[in-house]
């Protein structure tokens, strides 16, 4: 891009600062001089044109805004003087057509994953220990203090503490001195070199709050979640705690999985306590099973797999003015990419596709499809009003902050992830995955309850965009964040694996930066890179009560 503003659409009327523009300077956009009257802020907007109250505003294309006051032309776009706007939709689509880019530099590339019975293909191999209440998460509190650091796997710190060697050197007779000179620190790194089960790569414990004392609907919702996480490709087998009074029933979980695989191999052990002769019976039988699957599922081992098999999850968060310029158009020519080459996109957050529903609505490839979304849309649309809110108040203080001031204009650059292809199915929450190419996922706009989604319907791998930073990861799925600007990716590399910075100065265009994300991602996918989130341990999982979140 190498510019210091660009219009990023034909259409528009408003123009994105890419580094700080000072009063006075004439800018030369759109075959127009415009001078600036007043400093305008990096990722900020100045006006094109004068606009009175009520005059719509553009960019990328679509509406995202109306004036509340009058702007003079070169003046900044803010809060202050314009307001959330977005176009109508109905659910009649029109005409689309797709021409699919260039894949040829892919066409026969693998990745190294997981194959299962079902046909899918794993880019991790995880055991899931799962509560179906509350009320047993202190028992996964148990069993992860009995299997996690004892079989070699993360702990929530980046060390382990070997006391036991500082009490067996007590007992032999050590002086003060020689017990000051042993070794007692495992650092994460030694510890997955000496793991028990090296096909393994851990055992995720899977606490939620939910399952019980909410609506029946919650609890349903939650055991197709559930469910959805056990078959994943990712995942070898599960140990499920039941108390046995709750609405989440053990039957209720199996029901969920046998709709999403009526012929499910996989290994899941229940336990409930209330049938349990005590707690210490309850978590030795826990144990001992868990231990017994984690033999089994150490027994596969990573083949070659074609680019077909990856359900990449589409994520954004803590976005800023450069997310929909650099880093969202960058993923969406990588999901452009995969689908030409028969793999699974997915695009969620509905609350950030306002204003956007008409192209979307064209793009879905059946009726069926785009009347669901309409559907969808103007139901979560009509559940936030309902509750004294609205798609409006989606943008956060730090979005607004960096130049997004309007849930339409955060929607119009957050939907560019999801590339150009045709939507090929449209799933409400839990929704499974199964066919190739562009789907569409009903989830919050929150990142967490979003990418716990879309795993919970099938994706494997996620990448998750950000302008801010943020630490996001998942039990299941590595996820990849992106940023959207070099800056950040230079002060938050320790959390962040891939930078679309490079295309704000140049140094690369979208369709670069788009084959640069899908061989990352194909790396990672293969176990040859680890994400920054897994190093770290963001085990992060907040499933979506049905009532309204944004």
């Amino acid at each position: 891009m190498s510019k210091n503003y660009v219009q990023i659409d034909p259409k528009d009327n408003i123009i994105v600062a890419i580094n700080p523009l000072e009063k006075g300077k004439i800018t030369q956009v759109a075959g127009k001089k415009v001078v600036l009257k007043e400093n305008i802020k990096q990722k900020h907007k100045f006006a094109l044109n004068d606009f009175n109250v009520g005059d719509s505003i553009y960019m990328y294309g679509v509406l995202i805004g109306k004036a509340t006051e009058p702007i003079q032309e070169g003046e900044a776009i803010t809060i202050h003087n314009v307001k959330h706007a977005s176009a109508d939709f109905n659910d009649s689509k029109e005409k689309f057509s797709w021409t699919p880019p260039n894949a040829s530099k892919f066409e026969g590339r693998t990745f190294n994953g997981y194959h299962r019975e079902d046909g899918k293909v794993g880019t991790a191999n995880y055991w899931l220990v799962i509560p179906l209440t509350f009320c047993e998460n202190r028992n996964l509190d148990v069993l992860e203090g009995a299997l996690s650091e004892k079989l070699g796997y993360e702990t929530k710190k980046d060390f382990a503490v070997d006391t036991d060697a500082l009490i067996s050197k007590f007992k032999s007779g050590a002086s003060s001195e020689e017990l000051l000179n042993t070794p007692i620190i495992t650092t994460k790194e030694e510890m997955s070199k000496n793991r028990v089960f090296p096909n393994v790569d851990g055992i995720k414990f899977l606490k939620h709050d939910g399952g019980c004392g909410g609506i029946r609907q919650d609890s349903e919702v939650l055991c197709k979640l559930l469910a959805g996480y056990i078959t994943n490709p990712n995942v070898a087998g599960a140990t499920v705690f039941s108390l046995g009074c709750q609405n989440a029933q053990i039957e209720m979980l199996q029901e969920a999985i046998k709709a999403i695989d009526p012929n499910c191999k996989k290994t899941v052990h229940y336990l409930e306590q209330q049938r349990s002769a005590s707690e210490r019976h309850l978590i030795e039988e826990a144990v001992k099973h868990t231990f017994i699957g984690l033999t089994e599922a150490n027994k596969i081992t990573r083949q070659p797999a074609p680019l077909s098999k990856l359900v990449l999850g589409l994520e954004c968060g803590g976005s800023d003015g450069f997310s929909g310029i650099s880093a969202n158009p960058g993923l969406g020519y990588a999901s452009d990419l995969l689908v030409a080459l028969g793999g699974s996109p997915v695009l969620s957050e509905f609350p950030e596709l306002n204003g956007v529903e008409q192209e979307l609505i064209n793009r879905c490839v059946t009726d069926h499809d785009s009347k669901k979304f309409y559907n969808l849309m103007r139901a979560y649309s009509a559940a936030a009003v309902a509750v004294g809110s609205g798609f409006e108040n989606n943008p956060s203080p730090g979005n607004i902050k960096d130049g997004l001031i309007t849930d339409a204009m955060k929607s119009a650059g957050a939907a560019k992830k999801g590339g150009t292809s045709p939507v090929v199915e449209v799933l409400d929450y839990t929704e499974q995955v199964t066919k190739p190419g562009l789907n569409l996922l009903c989830t919050p706009g929150n990142d967490v309850e979003s990418t716990t989604g879309l795993v919970g319907s099938g994706c494997n791998v996620v990448v998750f965009t950000t302008g801010l930073g943020t630490p996001t990861g998942n039990p299941v799925a590595p996820v990849l964040k992106m940023s959207s600007n070099t800056d950040l990716y230079n002060r938050m590399n320790d959390i962040i694996d891939i930078n679309a910075g490079t295309v704000i100065t140049g140094e690369d265009s979208i369709e670069s930066m788009g084959e640069k994300i899908l061989d990352h991602i194909i790396k990672v996918a293969s176990g040859e890179v680890a994400s920054k989130a897994v190093l770290h341990g963001n085990n992060d999982f907040i499933p979506w009560k049905r009532g309204v979140s944004l």
